[in-house]
């Protein structure tokens, strides 16, 4: 079962992929894993990559389509299939991805599209406060200070100010889109909604993928 799952920064996707790899077996392929471990074996994507890296420059996308392909030729990719989280980010990096499965003589099998309201995902990614004094961190909504506190002794991180997170939220929704929609075309796209208990959503998941079979 070769899978991608989709879905905006705070939808959970990160506990969802967690939980397909642990049920179904498959490979979890994400960004950040393939980035260290291709620089930690020296591959030659890993070295290029570290050498824009070390420069503090944005890695091209044909290096990371590069370590992608590395990584997809691996031989526990035709044992296990494989979730990819992360990638692709653009649609030019679909392309890409759709060429490598082709080279490689594998199909994606499905994408799951976790959905959730924007507004919602503002509210939950910009509730975090930080004490001032101890460094400990709260949520305004999910996980607030005991009892009536100040909130002058408090602050938020520019990253988890509101207005920072919808211009995330944004940028996110614009690239993430076009994606979509080349999958939606290829008739391989199952809408998860996230606006549900982890399980739920997961039990959802769970169909879909048995749908695909």
């Amino acid at each position: 079962m070769n899978l991608l799952i989709m879905g905006l920064p705070g939808a959970g996707k990160g506990t969802q992929a967690a939980k397909i790899v642990e049920e179904f077996g498959v490979a979890h392929i994400s960004t950040g894993d393939m980035f260290r471990a291709a620089m930690a074996n020296k591959t030659e994507m890993g070295v290029l990559a570290k050498s824009y890296i070390d420069k503090g420059e944005l890695v091209p996308d044909e290096v990371t389509n590069g370590i992608v392909k590395e990584r997809l030729a691996e031989s526990d990719i035709a044992e296990k299939g494989f979730l990819l989280d992360g990638y692709p980010r653009t649609i030019e990096q679909a392309y890409a991805l759709d060429e490598t499965l082709k080279a490689l003589g594998l199909k994606l099998d499905g994408v799951i599209n976790i959905e959730v309201n924007p507004d919602s995902l503002v509210e939950r990614l910009s509730g975090r406060i930080i004490h001032k004094e101890t460094g400990e961190t709260f949520h305004k909504v999910f996980n607030p200070p005991v009892g009536d506190y100040n909130e002058d002794d408090y602050y938020q991180r520019e990253d988890d100010k509101p207005e920072t997170v919808k211009r995330r939220l944004d940028v996110n929704i614009a690239q993430g889109a076009p994606i979509i929609e080349h999958y939606r075309k290829a008739g391989i796209v199952s809408d998860i909604q996230g606006n549900q208990e982890i399980d739920a959503v997961f039990a959802d998941i769970e169909k879909a993928i048995a749908a695909m079979k």
